[in-house]
């Protein structure tokens, strides 16, 4: 299996393909004002900022094939509507899978 920065989560009340490229890894750096593994650390020890989570799914979406306004729309309702915990463990596995891969992958193994 490749490791092409893909998922998939419960999101949105169903099972959602998320997928972070290089693009939307620079994307998400951009918008967090850190490298990708800064903001997965963030996520995963708590010290996390809002559009840590918000960005990372966002791109996610993007990354996986949603239009850039039905993602942002999405976001809005989905992930900005509601607590922040909500969606934390969304982001740290969408964020995970982007810069290492799925845990489901047989890494090295063809």
């Amino acid at each position: 299996m490749s490791r092409d920065g893909s998922c998939e989560e419960a999101f949105n009340g169903r099972m959602t393909i998320f997928k972070l490229s290089w693009r939307e890894l620079m994307k998400i750096q951009e918008a967090c004002d850190a490298g990708p593994f800064v903001v997965l650390d963030r996520l995963m020890t708590g010290r996390w900022r809002l559009q840590d989570i918000s960005e990372v799914i966002k791109w996610g979406l993007i990354g996986a094939g949603m239009d850039q306004q039905s993602a942002i729309k999405l976001v809005a309702d989905e992930v900005q509507g509601r607590i922040p915990l909500e969606n934390l463990a969304v982001a740290q596995k969408v964020l995970g899978a982007g810069v290492v891969g799925a845990p489901e992958e047989d890494v090295g193994k063809k």
